[in-house]
């Protein structure tokens, strides 16, 4: 009897070049350090009670079973309301709308169904991680446009260099995740126009949408790019219920736009989770169509936080970039002699009791992420207050 052999790496080569989630790897060692987690975006305290109650009533009222592939007709329709509530853009529910397990599906639902092996995809760096899994995953070919620090803002000219006639896809992500930059109309113009020059599709993750901040509210705020003249008809628009109603662990986004464009969604979505969150499903119609000032709320709050956090950043000797939108602020940490943001937030829970996550993981250039961190204010105040406290106490020089 011979000895087995050792079996060969199982991971697909489709997976070999990502790597695992830092959130997960940040998250975790915040649990084994006790450390205060100001790295993970996800809020300490959940979203209106009366959504909740919905939920409850949901489950007690026997919504438990396989909810309809494309979501259940309440949500559907409660969607269409929010986006012409909120942007004048009016959709059949029945045919424009998908409901996904999260916005992390519907990304990766509108890519396996959009994109071919080989094509173009151009997407703002940095970037939220499924990104670039998903790109991975349907071998396509990334075209990064990078937001450089401090400002954070896409260079025309690089995006027109990025978009040619082999582009199949703009990915776009705004409020933007990890920068907090909101693009303007004049940013997102120039876009739409490159969209409509060279006949391509547009998906725009749009979770942040409504916590956008005054400062950023006062130049219009966020600007949905299907309402520009043109873009309807080639936009593919993604948020979901997390962030805007603080309940990041019910996984309920959706898809909108174009027939067609939301029929590759689902033709992919349903080979991914067919359907999901049935209880859940009704209750976020609640909340769209009964909270509808709750996010506005939020924001207000949010904005109070963010102050703080910036503040105390400041004040400890690390000035961020103060957000437009999003849960986060980033720091440049290089003037404390750390080799890059990774370095740093692996040292941190020792030096002072936090977590934080560096985001050089989030860009193809390396150098332009390498001594980034962001921090998260979707915390409450005493939370934020400690850890910027514990920041000022400690010494966080190489």
């Amino acid at each position: 009897m011979t000895d087995a052999q050792p079996l060969s790496p199982p991971l697909s080569t489709r997976l070999a070049h990502v790597p695992p989630t830092i959130f997960s790897e940040m998250s975790a060692l915040a649990v084994r350090t006790g450390a205060l987690n100001l790295g993970q975006g996800f809020p300490d305290v959940d979203g209106p009670a009366s959504v909740v109650a919905a939920a409850q009533d949901a489950l007690a009222g026997g919504a438990n079973q396989y909810a309809p592939g494309i979501g259940v007709p309440s949500l559907r329709a409660a969607i269409a309301r929010h986006q012409q509530r909120h942007y004048g853009i009016e959709l059949d529910p029945d045919r424009e709308v998908v409901v996904t397990t999260g916005c992390t599906e519907a990304v990766a639902a509108a890519l396996l169904g959009l994109v071919d092996p080989g094509d173009e995809v151009v997407v703002l760096e940095p970037y939220y991680d499924s990104y670039v899994a998903m790109l991975e995953m349907c071998g396509a070919v990334r075209r990064p446009v990078t937001l450089r620090a401090p400002d954070f803002r896409p260079d025309p000219d690089e995006l027109r260099a990025a978009v040619t006639d082999r582009t199949r896809l703009i990915l776009l992500n705004t409020p933007h995740n990890p920068t907090g930059t909101v693009l303007t109309r004049e940013e997102l113009q120039v876009v739409a126009d490159l969209a409509i020059e060279h006949d391509v599709i547009v998906v725009t993750d749009e979770v942040y949408e409504h916590l956008v901040f005054d400062d950023a509210r006062s130049a219009e705020g966020h600007v949905p790019i299907a309402t520009l003249p043109g873009m309807r008809e080639r936009t593919l628009t993604l948020s979901s219920a997390g962030k805007s109603y603080s309940f990041t662990g019910w996984k309920v986004g959706w898809a909108t736009g174009p027939a067609p464009l939301v029929q590759a969604v689902l033709a992919a979505k349903q080979w991914l989770t067919f359907t999901s969150g049935s209880p859940l499903q009704p209750a976020v119609a609640h909340a769209l169509d009964h909270e509808p000032d709750w996010p506005r709320e939020l924001a207000r709050d949010l904005q109070a936080r963010r102050d703080l956090l910036c503040e105390g950043l400041a004040a400890a000797g690390l000035a961020p970039r103060v957000p437009e939108g999003t849960y986060f602020a980033t720091t440049d940490i290089s003037h404390l002699g750390w080799a890059d943001g990774r370095e740093f937030a692996l040292a941190l829970p020792g030096r002072a009791g936090v977590v934080a996550i560096p985001t050089q993981g989030f860009y193809d250039d390396a150098q332009a992420g390498r001594q980034l961190v962001r921090w998260a204010f979707c915390k409450q105040p005493d939370v934020i207050a400690e850890g910027v406290r514990r920041l000022a106490a400690a010494d966080l020089s190489r």
